[in-house]
């Protein structure tokens, strides 16, 4: 095998030979974005890896054919589904059954012949393999998969992938996935609630719900109504509490769009992409191409299928949200409101899953919102690759025309990098947002009850000394002590003070607006 420094413009850290998908990519001229992750055969024995190569000594090397290397790359890199659906496309179904006759028996050869007829749909002519013992398709070391899969007699295999051929996005177990993973956060939201009380905990959880639903809107660059803004918080706050479906997906963009007069709901008719037009020529200059107009229905249907499938086989309810919430984002159904049904599926897997304490929504899109830049970082590590394989034509309308079959696209990508996101997002409102609101509610309650012993006053007149005093960081304006608070004299000044700086030792107040 060649010795090579780069592979279509990934360098390696060091030069080696490609193995696994990197050399089923190459040697098939295989068309869509590298994996996150690639992997080499070093020309020295003690390689350092990085987290775009993993590097494996001269002694890991495979036999330079096709079932060398996929079996190399089953073992080593796990299930690639975009890879696999590509190559066996590029081969005849006589090569792949002559890969699998190799090592009739085999661990990765009876995972090969079961890959091939469930992404290709027919079957190869094959003996059974007998009586060996079966092993999962994915391995649960490398990957997130069902817990327990169906058994495939046929195979001798356990079919435990978390979702379906119409869409099977795979996340890879990360140390850092794996950190989040042993946090427990969902078991934290639980004793904050547990240790809160009833009255303070619903106000919480009416303003998490208020800071969730404003900042899906702001992210993406609106500012609704009140009205608008309180009808998307109850459709956020019932997420869960239903199976997902495609109309209720349609249902959902009714609430998101409120005035259809100027958007088409339902699934796209024609093409779509996210980006700008040329001021000139009005052509489009897409940053992401959506997934073509006849795709649409068997691609959404595969995210319903993936949600009940993944949740109902134990897959980790974060990485599951991020799988099926990214995928929707990069079919793009709608021609508009998909950004916010995005995030509105986030809620509802981790809502179905029962990962949030009942009655509480983690504000998901406030988080996003704060790391904004990140989030579009994730959105584009896939998607800005991908235009490179769209071929594509303007429309007369400044829209775009997809000429090649993209479908698979948009089932089968690599999720890590979303379901670290979105873990980080979740970490943030476990551990920063959900406290912070209850001991913020706890400190008004106290300012109030304490208000009461320093001076008699109405409660409305109260809630406008407390907004003085936070505008102020704790000291009273000369402006509010010369108008709404002349009447106090300085030595009630110093207690009132002296109390918010007792209830709210802290400086960081909330805020939604």
């Amino acid at each position: 095998m060649q010795t090579v420094n780069d592979f279509n413009g990934r360098r390696l850290p060091e030069a080696g030979s490609l193995a696994g998908y990197a050399a089923l990519m190459d040697r098939y001229a295989l068309r869509l974005p590298l994996p996150p992750r690639l992997t080499a055969i070093a020309t020295r024995h003690h390689p350092v890896s990085t987290e775009q190569w993993l590097l494996l000594t001269p002694a890991h090397c495979p036999d330079d054919s096709l079932a060398g290397h996929l079996e190399f790359a089953l073992k080593w890199e796990g299930v690639d589904l975009g890879v696999l659906v590509q190559l066996f496309r590029a081969v005849t179904s006589q090569e792949i059954a002559q890969a699998v006759s190799s090592k009739p028996t085999g661990i990765y050869s009876r995972k090969l012949w079961f890959l091939y007829e469930w992404l290709m749909g027919l079957e190869l002519d094959l003996p059974l393999p007998g009586k060996v013992r079966a092993v999962t398709v994915v391995d649960p070391k490398q990957q997130f998969a069902l817990e327990e899969g169906r058994m495939s007699s046929r195979h001798r295999v356990i079919d435990n992938l978390p979702g379906t051929r119409a869409f099977c996005p795979m996340v890879r177990k990360t140390s850092a996935l794996s950190a989040y993973g042993s946090k427990g956060l969902d078991q934290q939201a639980r004793s904050i609630v547990a240790s809160t009380h009833a009255d303070v905990m619903t106000r919480a959880a009416a303003f998490l719900l208020l800071s969730d639903s404003k900042s899906s809107f702001r992210i993406e660059g609106e500012r609704p109504s009140v009205q608008r803004t309180a009808r998307w918080g109850r459709a956020i706050r019932e997420a869960g509490t239903r199976s997902l479906s495609l109309p209720d997906l349609e249902r959902l963009q009714q609430i998101v769009i409120g005035d259809d007069r100027f958007v088409r709901l339902g699934l796209r008719t024609e093409g779509g992409f996210v980006g700008m037009h040329d001021r000139q020529t009005q052509e489009p200059i897409p940053d992401h191409i959506s997934a073509r107009p006849q795709d649409l229905r068997d691609l959404i249907e595969g995210v319903v299928s993936y949600d009940a499938h993944a949740r109902g086989g134990g897959v980790d309810p974060v990485v599951a949200a991020a799988s099926a919430a990214f995928g929707f984002v990069y079919i793009h159904p709608f021609v508009d409101g998909n950004g916010r049904l995005h995030r509105w599926l986030i809620h509802h897997v981790l809502a179905a899953a029962g990962y949030n304490p009942p009655g509480v929504v983690f504000p998901i899109s406030a988080a996003i919102l704060r790391e904004i830049a990140a989030y579009r970082g994730v959105l584009e590590s896939y998607s800005k690759p991908l235009l490179e394989f769209i071929e594509w034509r303007p429309t007369l309308d400044g829209n775009v025309d997809v000429l090649n079959d993209t479908a698979d696209y948009y089932r089968y990508f690599d999720a890590t990098a979303h379901a670290e996101f979105l873990y980080r997002c979740v970490q943030q409102t476990v551990e920063h947002d959900l406290p912070e609101e209850v001991a913020y509610l706890q400190g008004y309650d106290q300012f109030v009850q304490g208000m009461y012993a320093v001076v008699d006053m109405p409660n409305s007149q109260i809630e406008l000394l407390h907004r003085f005093l936070r505008q102020g960081n704790g000291k009273l304006s000369k402006r509010a002590l010369s108008n709404e608070f002349a009447a106090f004299d300085a030595k009630e000044v110093d207690q009132i003070e002296g109390l918010y700086s007792k209830c709210f030792p802290e400086t960081g107040i909330p805020d939604v607006s």
